[in-house]
C-alpha cells in the first residue's frame, strides 16, 4: 500500500512523538544502568549561623579595626575573608537593652526593657525574636554563655529563655572569669576560665559524638544537635566586661595567656587619647548637674589613675586574645566536621566602653567610645571580601540572620538586613543612625538621644532626675522609665547639646554646637533626631510588648 502525503505526515509526526517520549524516559534508564555517569546539583542547604557577641568590647579593640597592642589573628583572618562594617553602632550602650535589640531587631524605645526598668520581654514579643523564628523554620538553636535578657513576669527565674533553645549551656546575668563559682551548669567543664569553658560547650555542640562525657556529666539535660538540620548558635560572652576581668586571679591552673601575656607592656602601654586621671579632671566634659560623676559605678574606678588603667588594659587585651583563640578553635572544628563551607560567622559586641577619655569611665553615654562596635560577617559562600562604610546598627542583626536563612523578617523588626549591602544590590541605605540612653536611674547617668552620620555626631540631653537619690520605689522607677519612652517626643525641654565633627575629631573632643560655622549642620541634625526618635518609638498609642517584673522574686 503506497503511503499518501497525509499518511506519510502522520507516520512522521508519530515517529517524532515516540522519539520525544523515549527521550523523556532516557534519564531513568541511565539511572538504572549507569548511575555513576549522572550528576545533578543538589539544592543549596540552608546555612548554619553562628553569632558571637562580646561584652563591653569597643570598636578599636581588634586588629582589623586598628588595635596594635593586642593580638587577634583569627578575627583578623575572618575580616580578610569576610565583610567588615567599619561604621557599626549599637542603639543602646547598656547590656540588657542592647541585647534585647539584637534579639528583637528593635530600638529600646520600642521594646521597652532596661536595667531597673521594672519590665521584661513578654512571651508574645519573644515569639518574634530571631531564635524563635529560626527554630520554627526548622533550625536547631543553641545558646552558650551569658544571658542578660529577662522574659516574663519572673524574669530570669521564669525559665522561658533557656527553654526556648534546643541546646542551653549558659547562666543568667554575669558569669565572672571563673563561671563555675557562680553557675553550677558549668561544673562539667574541664577548665575553669570563662572563654575556655564556653569553647568546650561549643565543641560539644558542634561535635556531639566526640563529647559523650560532656553530655553525661552535664547538670541539666543537653540535647545533642540533629546533624540533619541547620543550626543557629549564639555565643554570648561576659568578656571583656569589667565584672569578669576584675576577677582574674592568675591562678597556676590558668592558661599562660591570662598570667603573663602582654605584661611586658604594663608600664609602656599608650594611654587613650585625651585620657585624664580623676585628680586632673578640673573641667568635666559634661555639666555637673547633668552627669553626676560622684555616682559613677565603682567597678569602673580603674580609670582614675594611669597604673590601674594600664593593669585593666592588659587584662582586657588578654581576654580579647582569649576570645580570638576560641574563634580559632571554632574554625578548626567547623573544618574537621565538614561544616566550614556552609557556616556563617558574625562577630560583634553589645556596646563599647570608655577608658578614661576626659575622665570618663564606663558606658551608657552616647559617644563613639560607647556606641561604636566591631562588626564582621564571614560567609564562605561569598568568595569576595570587603570593608563597607555603611552605617550599620545592632537592630540590623536579627533581620540579617533571618534573611540568611531564607526567611522574611517580621514587620516588628525595625532594622534592615545587611545582606543587600554584601551582595552589592542597589538599595537605599540609612544616612543617619539613631542611638539613646534611657538608663538614668543609677550611677548618675543622664538621659540622652543622638544621631550619627558618616561625618558628625549630635547629642541632646534632658534633665537628670537623679532617681536613686530619692530612694525611689520599684514602682516609681518603673513609672519614670515608662515616661522616658515618650517624654522627648511630647516636648520635654532639651537642657544641653553637643555636636562633633567625627571625621576630623574621632574622639569627640571639641563641641561645635555654638560654632556659627556649623549652625546649619546642627539644625539639620536636630531635625533628624526629632524625626528618628519618633521612628524609634513607633505610634505613641502602641506601648511596648513588655510585662511588669515580679520585683520581689528578682531580689
Amino acid at each position: 500500500m503506497q503511503a499518501t502525503p497525509q499518511s506519510a505526515r502522520y507516520m512522521y509526526v508519530n515517529s517524532v512523538k515516540h522519539i520525544i517520549l523515549s527521550l523523556q524516559f532516557l534519564p531513568c534508564f541511565i539511572a538504572l544502568f549507569a548511575p555513576i555517569t549522572v550528576s545533578s546539583k543538589p539544592p543549596q542547604k540552608p546555612p548554619n549561623i553562628i553569632l558571637i557577641l562580646a561584652d563591653d568590647q569597643r570598636w578599636d579593640s581588634v586588629g582589623f579595626m586598628g588595635q596594635k597592642n593586642g593580638q587577634t589573628p583569627h578575627l583578623d583572618q575572618l575580616a580578610k575573608e569576610g565583610y567588615v562594617f567599619e561604621n557599626a553602632f549599637v542603639t543602646s550602650a547598656i547590656c540588657t537593652p542592647s541585647r534585647v535589640s539584637y534579639f528583637l531587631g528593635q530600638y529600646e524605645r520600642r521594646h521597652g526593657v532596661n536595667f531597673n526598668s521594672g519590665t521584661a520581654i513578654s512571651q508574645n514579643a519573644w515569639e518574634a525574636s530571631y531564635p524563635t523564628l529560626l527554630k520554627k523554620a526548622g533550625y536547631t538553636t543553641a545558646y552558650i554563655g551569658k544571658n542578660h535578657v529577662p522574659i516574663g513576669a519572673d524574669g530570669y527565674h521564669s525559665g522561658h529563655f533557656e527553654n526556648s533553645f534546643d541546646f542551653w549551656y549558659a547562666g543568667h546575668k554575669h558569669l565572672g572569669f571563673y563561671p563555675k563559682k557562680r553557675h553550677s551548669i558549668f561544673s562539667n567543664a574541664k577548665l575553669d576560665t570563662q572563654t575556655e569553658i564556653l569553647s568546650q560547650g561549643v565543641q560539644a555542640f558542634l561535635n556531639p559524638s566526640s563529647h559523650s562525657n560532656f553530655y553525661k556529666s552535664a547538670e541539666t539535660s543537653l540535647n545533642p544537635r540533629d546533624l540533619e538540620k541547620p543550626f543557629c548558635l549564639t555565643i554570648s560572652l561576659n568578656l571583656p566586661h569589667s565584672f569578669s576581668v576584675s576577677r582574674m586571679k592568675q591562678y597556676p591552673a590558668d592558661d599562660e595567656l591570662y598570667r603573663t601575656t602582654y605584661r611586658d607592656q604594663l608600664h609602656t602601654l599608650p594611654l587613650p587619647p585625651f585620657y585624664l586621671p580623676k585628680n586632673e579632671c578640673i573641667h568635666p566634659k559634661l555639666p555637673a548637674d547633668l552627669l553626676f560623676q560622684d555616682l559613677r559605678q565603682a567597678s569602673y574606678d580603674w580609670v582614675n589613675s594611669e597604673d590601674t588603667l594600664r593593669e585593666r588594659l592588659v587584662r582586657t587585651m588578654q581576654t580579647i586574645t582569649g576570645i580570638d583563640q576560641m574563634i580559632g578553635t571554632l574554625r578548626n572544628t567547623l573544618n574537621d566536621q565538614g561544616l566550614n563551607e556552609n557556616t556563617i560567622i558574625i562577630f560583634t559586641s553589645d556596646h563599647g566602653l570608655q577608658y578614661g577619655e576626659f575622665g570618663l569611665g564606663g558606658k551608657a553615654l552616647c559617644y563613639d567610645t560607647c556606641l561604636r562596635v566591631p562588626l564582621l560577617i564571614y560567609d564562605p559562600r561569598q568568595k569576595e571580601s570587603e570593608r563597607l562604610p555603611h552605617l550599620a546598627q545592632s537592630i540590623d542583626i536579627a533581620p540579617t540572620l533571618l534573611h540568611l536563612a531564607g526567611l522574611t523578617p517580621p514587620n516588628t523588626m525595625q532594622g534592615e538586613s545587611l545582606l543587600p549591602l554584601i551582595r552589592k544590590q542597589n538599595i537605599l541605605w540609612r544616612q543617619v543612625a539613631f542611638g539613646e540612653n534611657l538608663w538614668s536611674n543609677q550611677h548618675g547617668n543622664p538621659r540622652c538621644e543622638t544621631v550619627r552620620t558618616d561625618q558628625y555626631r549630635y547629642i541632646r540631653y534632658f534633665q537628670n532626675d537623679r532617681h536613686e537619690k530619692i530612694h525611689a520605689t520599684d514602682q516609681s522607677l518603673a513609672n519614670a522609665y515608662a515616661s522616658s519612652l515618650t517624654s522627648s517626643i511630647q516636648g520635654e525641654p532639651i537642657v544641653y547639646e553637643e555636636l562633633y565633627h567625627t571625621a576630623i575629631d574621632p574622639y569627640e573632643a571639641t563641641n561645635l554646637i555654638h560654632n556659627k560655622n556649623y549652625s546649619d549642620i546642627a539644625e539639620e541634625l536636630r531635625s533628624e533626631c526629632k524625626k528618628l526618635v519618633r521612628v524609634a518609638k513607633g505610634p505613641l498609642h502602641h506601648p511596648p510588648e513588655t510585662i511588669s517584673l515580679n520585683t520581689i522574686k528578682q531580689k
